[in-house]
């Protein structure tokens, strides 16, 4: 079965969802972010098949999120690196790690807490406005149509009831 692209969709979490959207892209780039590099620990520490780790990592190096670099000649092995838009994605692993601790954990709680080295303490993710600093919830914010928003689909009825256009 072909699969539908959301690559062109004029909407970011959409565009997001098709690169990363799959179950195992993002645990790769979490072992990634544990200090995995190499293919074979990848493939032990997920259990992943060989061919499906493969594609992942092709498919991150080939979008920028993952540097592929060679450690070794002969024969020659590659590791895998996170670039600084690879990095950039630690926001939203850690938000997806808060909302399964919260209601996927179960009584035993989090099995993995993220501790915050500057300051010395176990923390979690937090959405907040880059303005006021105050939580970002769903109640409170509307979506504003954004200047990348196609002009063709701006009249649209559906868009005009769901989005501020002004």
């Amino acid at each position: 079965m072909k699969r539908t692209s959301f690559a062109n969709w004029p909407c970011s979490i959409a565009r997001t969802v098709d690169l990363l959207g799959d179950a195992w892209t993002p645990l790769v780039l979490r072992e990634a972010f544990y200090g995995v590099r190499r293919f074979d620990d990848f493939q032990q520490s997920l259990g992943i098949a060989r061919n499906t780790l493969t594609d992942r990592l092709r498919r991150l190096v080939e979008q920028g999120l993952l540097e592929r670099r060679p450690y070794q000649d002969e024969p020659r092995r590659h590791e895998y690196l996170l670039t600084e838009q690879g990095r950039d994605f630690f926001p939203v692993l850690a938000a997806l790690s808060r909302w399964g601790d919260r209601w996927l954990a179960g009584d035993e709680g989090a099995p993995i807490t993220f501790h915050h080295e500057p300051c010395g303490h176990d923390t979690h993710a937090e959405v907040v406005c880059a303005r006021c600093g105050e939580p970002l919830r769903a109640d409170e914010t509307r979506m504003r149509l954004g200047p990348g928003f196609p002009e063709r689909l701006k009249s649209r009825p559906d868009v005009r009831d769901r989005f501020l256009t002004s």
